[in-house]
């Protein structure tokens, strides 16, 4: 089978999750940790890294396995033995891709590179040059400038895009047209995590509306101690995130909550949690005769490789629509994996029509859940 090639925009610690991640299924087969070892005819280790763009020093111009450990990342190294890539992190354009705040916090925050800017063409010239198909954006929570521009120069180099952040581009109708019309597919946008925060409250609150409970509150707060969180301490990065976050919440309720009555998204930065994430959660509703019952979680979870399965399943989607011709947002795989797909569905709805999508049988506990509603 053939390599999917893909070029990683921004070597934070989601991509290093998701690069250390390919490396360490190479040589386990245990059947654990990820979702789909093979996504249509892709394996997990058929997933290849050809670019890696950044725009901190202690990782412009370092090989790409050795850019993943630099600081600021303070993810969970869980595969340190990494062959040399090869592939040469390049400096990439800043633009809206780094808040201010984040340039005075020291070894935690981003120190840039002094390496001159590319233009818009020599980042063109660059991925295609890489042979990437793929194009999988790490970009910081509020980068929408940057966003777009990468967004442009992959329609441009024609590469298929993982949008995993909250800028909305498969979701967006007039992007989604520029990439029908380029014929490239979009997976997006926002990623979930494998068992974060999202999907969890997304449970719960099918849970109860399946179980005849009126939920009438809701939140969910979230803390971490990485670059993402010390990055959202700029309110005004948060605003499609939170957005985000709660429409996908909202979606998995039988009746949508005032605005007054639901508030989800990140809280606070703890530098001493790192990478680790801690998500509190409560859920008031009511059910036969008003009777009232509350639920409250504490999940704790480490945040960049909770998300790297779902990536790597839409990487393979992505590359099984190339394949076929198709473009345009994949809506089946964006409604699995990420919190604002161009068309919202329930998991268990969404994880039967994946398997149709990529030629699987779909897990009979999903069939069951379906068939019981």
């Amino acid at each position: 089978m053939s390599k999917i090639k893909c070029a990683v925009l921004g070597i934070g610690n989601c991509a290093s999750s998701l690069i250390q991640g390919i490396e360490y299924y190479k040589t386990r087969n245990d059947g654990f940790g990820y979702i789909n070892e093979r996504v249509g005819e892709y394996h997990l280790k058929d997933i290849e890294f050809v670019l890696g763009i950044d725009v901190d020093q202690r990782k412009v111009g370092l090989d790409l396995n050795e850019a993943i450990f630099a600081q600021p990342n303070n993810t969970l190294v869980f595969q340190q033995d990494m062959p040399v890539a090869g592939v040469k992190v390049m400096m990439g354009k800043v633009l809206d891709g780094v808040a201010p705040h984040m340039l005075d916090a020291g070894s935690r925050g981003f120190m840039l590179s002094d390496a001159a800017e590319p233009s818009r063409g020599e980042v063109i010239e660059a991925l295609k040059a890489s042979g990437a198909e793929v194009l999988i954006n790490f970009l910081p929570v509020g980068s929408q400038e940057a966003t777009e521009l990468y967004m442009d120069c992959a329609l441009e180099a024609h590469l298929a895009v993982v949008n995993c952040i909250p800028v909305f581009i498969a979701s967006d109708a007039a992007w989604a047209e520029r990439f029908r019309s380029h014929g490239l597919p979009i997976v997006g946008d926002d990623i979930k995590a494998q068992v974060g925060a999202t999907i969890v409250h997304r449970a719960l609150s099918g849970l109860m509306s399946d179980r005849g409970f009126r939920v009438q509150r809701t939140y969910q707060l979230n803390t971490g101690g990485n670059t993402d969180f010390m990055n959202m301490l700029d309110r005004s990065r948060l605003v499609s995130k939170r957005a985000s976050k709660t429409g996908s919440v909202q979606a998995a309720l039988a009746e949508r909550l005032a605005d007054e009555n639901i508030m989800i998204g990140p809280s606070d930065y703890v530098p001493w949690q790192n990478d680790n994430k801690v998500c509190f959660l409560r859920i008031e509703g009511e059910h036969w005769g008003g009777a009232t019952a509350e639920i409250e979680l504490r999940l704790s979870v480490e945040d960049s490789p909770n998300s790297a399965a779902c990536v790597a399943d839409a990487i393979r989607c992505a590359k099984i629509a190339l394949d076929r011709g198709e473009s345009g947002p994949l809506k089946i795989p964006s409604a699995c994996y990420f919190k604002t797909p161009p068309e919202q569905m329930d998991d268990a709805t969404a994880r039967i029509k994946l398997a149709d999508f990529i030629g699987q049988t779909p897990p009979v506990s999903d069939v069951r859940v379906i068939t019981s509603r």
